[in-house]
């Protein structure tokens, strides 16, 4: 009985021991990422948020190719899910993404409320890698940019519930607010933006 017990024990804390591992391996293998895929938001028909002639999707897809200059910069490689305002519907993002097996997918969107009060940034993610990929991220964003930290925040978007790989979607600040959206017009401020997700991805990328 006595060794019954024993082996019961054992064979438990070999099998929390090869969860640690199994888990500590997955984490390592997604970090280890070959290819970012950025998803710029909307496009074509589709606008995004607006007010007057600022459209979320001009603005996703500057920020989102600064982003892209800025990893490859790095010797990071990318993929755009476009590049030009067409629209690409939300399954075709998702698949662009999980045809890259060592990748992450990385959403650029800026927000939007009825209210005109609602500022800052937030980044989202859905599952546990991506939530430490967004913690990163959102880091870095506050340490660039002057405003209201909004934090990271689980979701259920699209694009992140059929990621395979780790995802976050980034919003870039309210064009419902007077104030942000005079800033998110300026180059600055998209570049500001795009480097500090690029840093944040580097960090997720070297933290072991």
């Amino acid at each position: 009985m006595i060794k019954s017990i024993h082996l019961h024990k054992t064979s438990t804390v070999v099998g929390i021991i090869l969860l640690i591992v199994f888990s500590l391996s997955s984490s390592l293998q997604a970090r280890n990422f070959s290819w970012v895929i950025i998803d710029p938001g909307h496009g074509g028909h589709d606008l995004g948020a607006s007010n007057g002639k600022v459209y979320e999707k001009h603005l996703a897809l500057d920020t989102a190719l600064r982003l892209q200059y800025y990893l490859r910069s790095k010797g990071i490689r990318t993929r755009m899910t476009r590049q030009s305002d067409v629209f690409i519907s939300l399954p075709a993002r998702a698949s662009i993404g999980n045809r890259y097996r060592n990748s992450i997918f990385v959403s650029i969107h800026f927000n939007d409320a009825w209210k005109r009060d609602p500022h800052g940034l937030e980044v989202h993610y859905f599952s546990k890698e991506g939530k430490k990929l967004a913690s990163q991220v959102q880091r870095r964003l506050m340490t660039k940019i002057n405003t209201v930290d909004r934090g990271v925040k689980h979701s259920r978007f699209y694009v992140l519930r059929h990621a395979k790989h780790p995802a976050i979607l980034v919003e870039c600040g309210f064009v419902s607010n007077h104030r942000e959206r005079s800033r998110m017009k300026k180059g600055w401020f998209r570049q500001s933006i795009a480097e500090a997700v690029g840093e944040g991805i580097i960090k997720y990328k070297h933290q072991w």
